[in-house]
């Protein structure tokens, strides 16, 4: 499947260092795994972590889940080991911090042909979003939101609002060049309805799925990016409805009180193909 076609909905992070972790996200009904050589892992089982990830992605078995590596930044000692040895069997490389796309030119220096990911979690890189964005070899961007809110020196808020200006300025550019983009984690892993809130926030605005800190959380995050029965009955009858009217000559259809035009066509056929690719990832 297309990695860009393909549905986002959660994408669990997953500690490279813990083998029994890594183990059973082969299990998850998750969408993409983050392999996390980063921010969980301790100093000094960076090394160690490496060795053990790149024997688990090499003995396979997780399925047709997108399996992407976050490996540490460039400027601290493990970072060009992990892209060195990121040749392992992933399908993209995270790269954390990215504040400019000089620092995937760095990275694409070493990984050769391997599709890039970029971190968003500074304010350079929200500032810089569309250059990053505009850059050949990236496939996706995930939201660092924990390390932007770090940054911003934010107060934390349930509807987010000192993190929207950063937020948006990721989602435009991210659209404005077909990438894949992820929200950030939600760190209340046992608060079920806050967790559903933003998700359903994040939808909203835009992003293609979720990061997630916790096999709790999958659920929640699949349900919430997936389109509903509703959504997909409503989509069908305005295909319907518009190719009606075309054969009739008209250029809109009405369906349900409301105005059916082109662009609605085309937003119902992306439903569609969503609800498809999730069915075939499913089966």
């Amino acid at each position: 499947m297309d990695p860009r076609a393909r549905p986002y909905r959660s994408v669990l992070y997953i500690p490279g260092s813990n083998a029994r972790a890594l183990e059973k996200a082969k299990t998850l009904p998750v969408d993409a795994v983050i392999f996390d050589l980063e921010d969980a892992v301790s100093a000094d089982e960076k090394t160690n972590a490496r060795e053990t990830l790149a024997q688990a992605l090499k003995a396979g078995g997780y399925g047709t889940r997108m399996k992407i590596v976050r490996i540490n930044g460039l400027d601290t000692p493990w970072g060009r080991g992990d892209a060195a040895a990121a040749r392992m069997d992933c399908d993209a490389i995270l790269l954390p911090k990215v504040n400019a796309p000089e620092d995937l030119d760095a990275l694409a220096e070493i990984t050769g042909d391997i599709p890039l990911w970029a971190m968003m979690e500074t304010p350079r890189g929200m500032l810089n979003a569309a250059a990053i964005a505009a850059h050949p070899k990236l496939q996706g961007m995930v939201m660092g939101t924990n390390d932007l809110a770090k940054e911003l020196q934010t107060r934390y808020r349930p509807d987010r609002m000192p993190m929207m200006a950063g937020l948006g300025l990721c989602l435009l550019a991210a659209k404005a060049e077909g990438l894949v983009i992820v929200d950030g984690v939600y760190n209340a892993f046992k608060d079920v309805e806050g967790l559903a809130a933003e998700c359903a926030q994040g939808r909203d605005m835009g992003f293609d799925g979720k990061t997630l800190i916790h096999p709790a959380q999958v659920e929640t995050a699949n349900a919430a990016f997936a389109p509903t029965e509703r959504e997909i009955d409503t989509s069908r009858r305005q295909i319907a409805a518009f190719e009606e009217a075309k054969a009739a000559g008209q250029g809109v259809a009405v369906v349900d009180g409301k105005i059916v035009e082109n662009l609605h066509v085309v937003t119902a056929r992306e439903i569609l193909a969503k609800a498809d690719a999730i069915s075939v990832l499913s089966a």
